[in-house]
């Protein structure tokens, strides 16, 4: 196995007391993964805030030399196989490019998720890396935790006969939606959405790591061969009573149903639900940081890889476009922005401050 000197972009502050929604500090929960690998050495981070960046340096071992407020001086001066990106949205696309197109850059970028803000910027971080050479993953770190992986081969080995439906629920389709849409495109091995239609509210605002976000969406959408999706999005959505739902023509399998379990399965209409925990985290962010790890080693595609992300972001993407259009949308998606934060910049949406006890 080769060894992989490791570098962070954004440590944001100590991760204690994360604020979820401005600052998660998620350098340091991708810091844990990397001391997991036996190949992998943690040398260098970058900050904009130095303190940071000093502060992450020492829980971390990093040398005082290997800190940075700027990004591009240390990859000239630590030239790192592997970096991680874990900045507010709205930066990922420029940083993830400046990486891959840098001479010293890596070989490989794991990005905290969603993509970017935009469905242009979205395709340009993929193109950038697909042209360098760069393996580029994002941190839907659902998709490869030992419970999804569970669910997964529920559904794909037939546990359930075959998949009709899948129903899920969430805070919000783009932030949070992410993940989940992901993993249901994991349930169906990754195959094609055809079509999506959503509509959404946006009354008071919501901005999560620098982007606008729904108040509430409902987005339905089907994929090749008929599956259907649907999805309720909000605070306080009860659409189901459990995160995801895989429904079968034989029984249907939960994620995170009500009580202790993480998973149960009902193998036929008149069978019980079957208890299933797995003992591993819902979301495991190690387990991310090993795809990462594994694609470099035998050069297959990681599970995180950014095909993949980029599925995801066109369905979210196509929910809030089929709202601005109030119709259907067909895929592929056609559109470079994002219709909520166009709709909001635009002067057609126009969100209420967000008052000081609302979190």
């Amino acid at each position: 196995m080769s060894e992989y000197q490791v570098a962070f972009i954004g440590t944001g502050p100590e991760p204690e007391t994360p604020v979820w929604g401005q600052s998660a500090a998620m350098a340091y929960r991708h810091a844990e993964g990397y001391d997991r690998q036996p190949a992998c050495r943690l040398t260098a981070c970058a900050d904009i805030v130095a303190e940071n960046a000093r502060a992450f340096a020492e829980r971390n071992g990093i040398d005082d030399g290997s800190v940075f407020t700027e990004y591009e001086r240390m990859l000239e001066a630590t030239s790192p196989d592997v970096v991680s990106v874990c900045t507010p949205v709205p930066t990922h696309a420029d940083i993830v490019v400046a990486c891959a197109e840098h001479e010293e850059g890596p070989s490989a970028i794991h990005c905290e998720k969603p993509m970017a803000v935009t469905m242009a910027d979205s395709r340009r971080m993929t193109a950038a890396c697909d042209r360098e050479g760069v393996q580029l993953t994002f941190n839907h770190q659902r998709r490869v935790s030992a419970p999804s992986r569970r669910l997964v081969s529920l559904a794909a080995g037939g546990a359930v006969g075959d998949v009709e439906r899948i129903e899920l629920t969430t805070k919000n389709l783009f932030d949070s939606g992410t993940h989940f849409i992901d993993l249901c495109n994991a349930v169906l091995e990754d195959r094609p959405a055809e079509w999506v239609l959503g509509a959404i509210d946006y009354r008071v605002e919501n901005v999560r790591y620098g982007v606008h976000n729904d108040n509430e969406a409902f987005v339905r959408w089907r994929y090749e061969g008929g599956v259907d999706a649907v999805a309720a999005m909000g605070d306080d959505a009860d659409f189901i009573d459990c995160d995801l739902r895989v429904l079968g023509t034989d029984g249907a399998v939960e994620l995170n149903p009500p009580g202790d379990t993480q998973l149960r399965c009902k193998r036929g209409e008149t069978e019980p639900w079957e208890e299933i925990h797995t003992g591993e985290p819902f979301s495991d962010i190690p387990a991310a940081i090993d795809d990462v790890i594994e694609g470099l080693e035998t050069g297959a595609e990681p599970e995180l890889s950014a095909r993949r992300a980029l599925a995801a972001m066109e369905i979210i993407l196509a929910g809030y476009e089929s709202s601005r259009r109030r119709g259907r949308v067909d895929l592929p998606l056609e559109i470079d922005d994002n219709p909520l934060v166009a709709l909001v910049e635009s002067g057609e949406l126009t969100p209420q401050p967000q008052s000081q006890d609302r979190e």
